[in-house]
């Protein structure tokens, strides 16, 4: 097994720079097959296009992670982030610096340093290098004082401004390295529900056409914003069959246009599951709660093109 993991990320390294059996992947809907990274309170590791476990992390209740295109695997847990090598060897570790912090976010950038979110007394963005050594904090403003609810995922993007999701402030919000914010996608708009359908903002991911997809958890719905901020497109149980959405939390655009989604509250059933642009189920999995993911292969090609989440 591990011979065929670390077979998988040579490919990967290659092609991607820029258990239960078959029926967990609902493969006979379109005949569609991932391997996946998921982060969630159930498991945390990489699970095959067969539904089996191809890498387990050994820990379970994970926020946030990826797979490098190295091969290695960046974790982040409410207390460390973590980088493992295929054989589970440590080779990144950052710890929160007091107990009453949060961490949310796992991303390494193109420096090689890694952004983490630190929530708490003093919410920022954190720039850590490769030693662990804070070298940059971004002040953030998520207008609550509750720990827990002040952010999730926030993601650096190509212009170097920060993408950071504030659920009880309903806004996307861009923030410079210095702590202003330059732009605010609001969520809480007539078109969502307002705020009394509660858009908690979970995850927002920056699209290569300048749009930002933003999973909405309360409110149980997906929604795209255009470069100014006006809503362009939005799904919820109301244009799906079956209500899949159970407070949405992570969220995927893949090359081919579909968006793959985290239905994390779903206490059975589908937990992960893949739309196309006429809003139709062509994949879904129904193993383990998945807070966040990584969708690494389809049908047995790695995936290309996929903008950092």
């Amino acid at each position: 097994m591990m011979i065929l993991f670390i077979n998988l990320f040579f490919i990967l390294t290659s092609q991607l720079l820029e258990g239960k059996s078959d029926s967990s992947f609902e493969g006979s809907i379109s005949n569609i097959k991932h391997t996946v990274f998921i982060a969630g309170p159930d498991f945390t590791g990489i699970v095959d296009e067969n539904g089996n476990i191809q890498w387990d992390s050994g820990r379970k209740g994970a926020r946030d992670g990826f797979v490098l295109p190295n091969g290695n695997v960046l974790i982040c847990w409410a207390d460390v982030v973590q980088e493992y090598t295929p054989q589970k060897e440590i080779v990144f570790t950052y710890k929160r610096e007091n107990a009453q912090i949060e961490l949310g976010t796992a991303q390494r950038l193109s420096n090689g340093n890694t952004l983490i979110t630190s929530s708490g007394k003093s919410p920022e963005l954190q720039e850590v290098d490769k030693n662990g050594t804070i070298v940059a904090r971004i002040p953030l403003n998520p207008e609550t004082d509750n720990t827990h609810m002040q952010t999730r995922m926030a993601r650096k993007q190509n212009n170097g401004k920060y993408l950071v999701p504030h659920l009880l402030a309903f806004a996307v919000k861009e923030y410079d390295t210095d702590g202003k914010v330059h732009s605010e996608i609001k969520t809480d708009i007539p078109e969502l529900g307002g705020a009394k359908s509660e858009p908690w903002p979970f995850t927002a991911i920056k699209l290569k056409n300048g749009n930002t997809l933003v999973s909405l958890t309360r409110s149980n719905q997906i929604a795209e914003f255009n470069s100014k901020g006006k809503l362009v497109w939005k799904v919820s149980n109301e244009d799906i069959p079956g209500n899949p959405f159970k407070d949405p939390c992570g969220l995927q655009r893949l090359p081919n246009g579909n968006t793959v989604i985290a239905s994390y509250g779903a206490k059975e059933g589908i937990r992960l599951f893949e739309i196309n642009k006429k809003n139709k189920i062509v994949w879904s999995f129904d193993k383990y709660k998945v807070h966040e993911f990584q969708v690494l292969t389809t049908n047995g090609k790695p995936l290309t093109g996929i903008p950092l989440k």
